[in-house]
């Protein structure tokens, strides 16, 4: 048998950004022997010393619930139940088009643990400080990787980490594979950092 790669992927569930690139390693684990392992991060820490609009602001710390979730969930178990947790909330927040109604949150929350297989009582999370130690540690360890002028995604292989790859919509197949290869050609040469380009379109979910 293959050994497979591991590949460390840090999300926030409300980037929608994040839950794309998701989408496609789980695509390149079709075609590539990888081992996507998940971990939370938080935009709510990311922006916490940042000048960002006043809505904005509102708007993560609304979201800071689920994270917190998806921390006790990280807490308790392992990271394919980590993975299996974002699969559902991803789902109802950007397929879905849930991220509108702030106001079902938990019932979002509740029914994506379900769906996963995870008791319903782990939502009383959103409302709880007790597991912030563990999700600023899960944040810190990612973020501190890549540095702090970066966001959420952060990816991890190896000893190198970077932000991104910022895609929309996620490609499949093939193309998820000739993607990766790319990625760890560029991540793999000293003294890379950075290729960019604005982006011209916004999240195409499937």
């Amino acid at each position: 048998m293959t050994e497979r790669t591991p590949v460390d992927l840090w999300f926030d569930p409300f980037c929608p950004f994040a839950w794309m690139t998701s989408r496609w390693l789980l695509e390149v684990e079709k075609v590539r022997p990888i081992e996507p392992r998940w971990h939370i991060m938080s935009l709510n820490i990311l922006n916490e010393d940042k000048d960002v609009p006043e809505t904005y602001r509102e708007m993560i710390a609304k979201a800071i619930g689920p994270v917190r979730v998806v921390a006790a969930v990280q807490d308790k178990h392992d990271s394919e139940a980590v993975g299996r947790l974002y699969t559902e909330l991803g789902t109802r927040l950007h397929n879905q088009g849930r991220l509108k109604e702030l106001d079902r949150l938990r019932e979002t929350v509740e029914e994506a643990l379900e769906a996963a297989g995870l008791e319903r009582e782990f939502a009383e999370a959103m409302e709880s400080e007790e597991f912030d130690e563990v999700l600023r540690a899960s944040h810190d360890d990612g973020i501190n990787r890549v540095g702090q002028e970066v966001g959420t995604p952060v990816i991890a292989v190896g000893d190198v980490a970077f932000f991104g790859p910022v895609i929309s919509p996620a490609p499949k197949g093939e193309e998820a594979a000739k993607l990766w290869d790319g990625v760890r050609l560029v991540a793999g040469v000293d003294g890379f950092f950075e290729l960019k380009r604005s982006r011209t379109r916004p999240p195409i979910f499937d």
